[in-house]
């Protein structure tokens, strides 16, 4: 008789998605395995900023998940947009050039609301309008951007908090310091438990079904340098330092299928100031998302991307790759106090250098060609138009003409001073390739047949993302396939 039901690897969002699910669907022995310590637990769940973006019909479709929302802002409603699933579809197909794993995204979008709800509700998980990373006032309203609207109380601090507080009611057993090493398999190729590796030592732990969701391989500089190439070796981590790429070893090690984007992450601009990893306490606060309304050069004093191209949601998670890619992996973010104002908290965490001139600001930043950046913020500015139409709830088209690249919303001129800059580099939250999975989660092996017993979810699933990454679509999918990972391995397991 086996040790337990099921086997969780990871104690994440999608991991206790998978625990939680598994218990109600019947499963009594559910143990989560947890290779960090009770201090540093959660993953990269802790260090998010909690949006989820998920399909809905109607405005007041989303009113259950924020209490009191009517009350504590003017007007609510009327700056949300439906976000539909042929919208959500879109967006992915955008963004992945195409390449989105066709029937794993219609799934992840197709349950994405119900069990956003299933979170809120049998979870506990607490939810609220993501007031300080997203939605611009106007006219007394704030007008939020499509999809990107709620998020979990306390971002990811307090969905990890929630995912544990659930966790531990439902009776699902948590093993801290306790990473896996091995899938045990029997002698009919099915997954029956893990080989753990703790301050106890080596133990075997069998299991009827074992589900992975230790994530991806973002904290592994070797596996960065070797998949992503270029300088991803050197890129300083978002999240936590445990995603070593255990679950994918593993699975890879039985004969698992690779899937989706291995060349490809999720990078995000972060202040160049941080260290090599995250800090927890200061979790997602790193994140310089608010490059839309300024302008980035690089270290050559050149521009290299259109920051107008889109809103941040669907243009940071590739932004944070090109400023890793230019001279030095870092850029400076510069604004000035038509647009200061719009910057997003975050920003706080950093101390901008400032001036009253263009040409005082570059000579203090650490630049390899100052007179090339002054010429390329000063060719920036003729080429703006007329900044009546600049609107910064959304792409207004206000487009400069003449520069290479250029800028095609929100483009006003850098002229009224004082002048703010911050730096920037990309950090890596996490790796785009992994496992091939079914919609019951099942993980396919290399001869296209699912490896019975083994389930997978959360970042180390492959196909979803390529390239890019609308954000707040990570946790969501990891909610849907854990879901779905418990409930199958519940059912198998019985």
């Amino acid at each position: 008789m086996a040790d337990y039901e099921v086997i969780v690897v990871g104690a994440g969002n999608a991991a206790f998605a998978a625990a939680v699910s598994a218990r109600e669907h019947g499963a009594d022995k559910v143990l989560v395995l947890e290779k960090a310590d009770r201090a540093n637990r959660g993953g990269n769940t802790h260090f998010s900023g909690g949006i989820l973006r998920f399909a809905f019909d109607s405005p007041r479709d989303i009113a259950p998940l924020l209490p009191n929302v009517d009350s504590d802002y003017l007007n609510f409603f009327e700056g949300v947009e439906p976000y539909t699933a042929a919208d959500f579809k879109g967006d992915l197909m955008r963004v992945t050039r195409g390449r989105t794993d066709p029937e794993l995204s219609d799934y992840v979008i197709a349950n994405s609301k119900e069990t956003v709800f299933w979170a809120h509700d049998h979870a506990k998980i607490a939810m609220e309008p993501a007031h300080t990373i997203a939605g611009v006032e106007k006219n007394g309203v704030i007008y939020w951007p499509k999809g990107a609207i709620v998020r979990t109380e306390h971002e990811g601090v307090g969905l990890s908090a929630g995912w544990f507080k659930c966790a531990e009611r439902d009776g699902v057993e948590i093993r801290y310091e306790t990473g896996a090493t091995r899938i045990i398999v029997d002698k009919k190729g099915r997954a029956a438990g893990v080989t753990t590796r703790s301050p106890a030592g080596i133990e075997d732990i069998t299991a009827n079904a074992v589900i992975l969701a230790s994530g991806g391989f973002e904290a592994n500089a070797q596996w960065r340098a070797q998949y992503l190439g270029g300088p991803w070796g050197h890129a300083k981590v978002r999240g936590t330092a445990h995603n070593q790429g255990d679950g994918l070893r593993m699975a890879l090690d039985i004969g698992a299928l690779p899937h989706g984007h291995w060349g490809g992450c999720h990078a995000t601009p972060i202040s160049a100031e941080w260290g090599d990893f995250a800090d927890r306490r200061l979790t997602d606060k790193s994140n310089r998302l608010s490059y839309l309304f300024g302008v980035m050069i690089n270290r050559l004093g050149r521009r290299f991307v259109d920051e107008g191209e889109d809103t941040q949601f669907y243009t940071y998670a590739k932004f944070g790759g090109e400023i890793l890619h230019q001279p030095g992996g870092v850029a400076y973010q510069i604004f000035d106090q038509r647009t200061v104002h719009l910057l997003e908290p975050r920003y706080e965490t950093s101390d901008p250098i400032t001036a009253n001139t263009l040409a005082e600001l570059v000579e203090q930043l650490d630049l390899e060609d100052k007179p090339q950046a002054l010429a390329t913020l000063n060719a920036y500015n003729d080429a703006c138009g007329d900044p009546d139409g600049f609107d910064p709830t959304e792409k207004d088209g206000l487009s400069t003409n003449g520069v290479e690249p250029e800028k095609t919303n929100w483009a006003t001129k850098l002229d009224s001073p004082p002048f703010a800059a911050y730096s920037a580099t990309g950090g890596v939250t996490f790796t785009f390739g992994g496992l091939k999975i079914d919609n019951d989660a099942r993980v396919i092996a290399t001869d296209w047949r699912p490896i019975e017993g083994l389930y997978a979810c959360g970042e180390l699933v492959g196909g979803l993302f390529h390239y890019n990454y609308p954000g707040g679509t990570g946790l969501v999918s990891g909610m849907v396939m854990g879901r779905a990972a418990g409930r199958s391995a519940a059912t198998q397991a019985l």
